[in-house]
């Protein structure tokens, strides 16, 4: 679906909601929320809002948008139950395409991740390859927590920005 501004502006609240509201995965609050901001000049105005959203939350806000992203090549991939949106962003980077050594290493990686953060590890999937996001995966495991709530949150937000890329044109203004 690919709208412009003008008739994203129009969208009812519960239709901004259910068109816009995985933009940052499975946190439709931060679109509910951004919906009384209408009308956005632009799809950056509209991206700017929702940044502004995420980065005027406490840092456990922060990492409670990481908690809400699944393990790249986890559980949710296997049994299916990805959002559509993920799944096609997980298939897009080869992480549904990993071989045995491969899906081995990712699990270790993420789990250790996930222990030593107490969130996911987030990466913008439709920017990289799976030997990409192996190569970051482990060497993001040494950072400190808190550049990894920024990296991941700076992750968060180029996913939102495909994501809504995909859904309203970009070349207008209203």
């Amino acid at each position: 679906m690919n709208m412009d501004i003008a008739a994203v502006n129009a969208l009812p609240y519960e239709d901004f909601v259910d068109i816009l509201g995985n933009v940052v995965e499975k946190c439709p609050i931060i679109t509910a929320a951004v919906w009384s901001g209408r009308p956005f000049l632009s799809l950056a105005a509209l991206e700017a809002a929702i940044s502004e959203f995420i980065d005027a939350l406490p840092e456990s806000g922060k990492e409670g948008i990481l908690r809400c992203l699944p393990d790249l090549a986890g559980r949710d991939l296997q049994s299916g139950s990805l959002t559509r949106e993920s799944h096609e962003e997980q298939a897009g980077s080869g992480m549904g395409a990993l071989n045995s050594e491969e899906a081995s290493r990712m699990a270790r990686l993420n789990q250790e991740y996930k222990e030593r953060f107490g969130f996911p590890f987030v990466i913008c999937a439709r920017m990289h390859d799976k030997e990409n996001i192996l190569r970051q995966l482990s060497a993001r495991c040494q950072n400190e927590r808190a550049v990894e709530r920024a990296r991941g949150i700076e992750e968060v937000k180029k996913i939102c920005h495909l994501r809504l890329q995909s859904l309203v044109l970009t070349d207008n203004r209203v």
